[in-house]
């Protein structure tokens, strides 16, 4: 089953292991809101699907479409809204009961986390593109800069895809394989160890990884 779950970054703390009292340090992802919009079945849509929201939104921040979109399906407008498809109808949860949201996941299962990367505005080729730089000795021109970007004569142009100074940041990033330490239900929080994007109030979404295996529900 691939049904994951949105949430907000909210921070990072750390925690303590029970067994050898390592420190482990963690991202809290808020996942309270989480809520079924719409299901898709193969028979109504050629596929199997489930539409979850997450954050409520003011009917008045809403367009006409979206607005009528989730008047259709009983549901109150949000921020987020994400498709999680599945391989047949059988694998459809229950929308009939509440979302289980951080009940989702257990501890020490393998995620993929996707979110939008912190911006970093105007960047060198040195910081964007790991680029080694040039001599640094008294004397050279250029220290940081990325030196020729031309294809001599032929073909008397800059070749596409030319690592160059630019924006950085700002676009989606997917984290592989990062572990769920702990799971509170009470706090509907999830606890992630490793590199989670985004700053700190971003949306994420966090599904099962697709490289490790779900661990074997008792």
């Amino acid at each position: 089953m691939s049904i994951g779950l949105l949430g907000k970054k909210i921070g990072m703390t750390r925690i303590f292991d029970e067994e050898s009292g390592n420190m482990i340090p963690v991202t809290v992802i808020d996942v309270a809101d989480n809520r079924y919009l719409q299901v898709k079945t193969q028979e109504s849509d050629g596929y199997s699907a489930v539409q979850i929201g997450y954050d409520t939104k003011k009917e008045s921040r809403v367009n006409k479409a979206a607005l009528g979109h989730f008047k259709a399906n009983d549901a109150d407008p949000s921020y987020l809204v994400k498709e999680f498809r599945v391989e047949s109808d059988d694998q459809l949860p229950n929308t009939e009961e509440p979302h289980p949201c951080a009940e989702l996941f257990v501890a020490g299962q393998a995620v993929d986390v996707i979110g939008t990367s912190k911006g970093k505005g105007f960047q060198g080729v040195m910081r964007r593109h790991n680029f080694h730089g040039q001599p640094m000795s008294h004397g050279h021109m250029m220290h940081r800069r990325p030196g020729a970007v031309g294809a001599g004569s032929t073909p008397a142009r800059i070749w596409k895809n030319q690592k160059m100074p630019g924006h950085q940041g700002v676009v989606q990033r997917t984290v592989q394989n990062l572990t769920v330490v702990a799971v509170r239900p009470e706090d509907n929080v999830v606890l992630i160890s490793g590199a989670v994007p985004g700053y700190n109030g971003a949306y994420v979404v966090v599904r099962p990884a697709k490289k490790k295996p779900a661990p074997q529900q008792a």
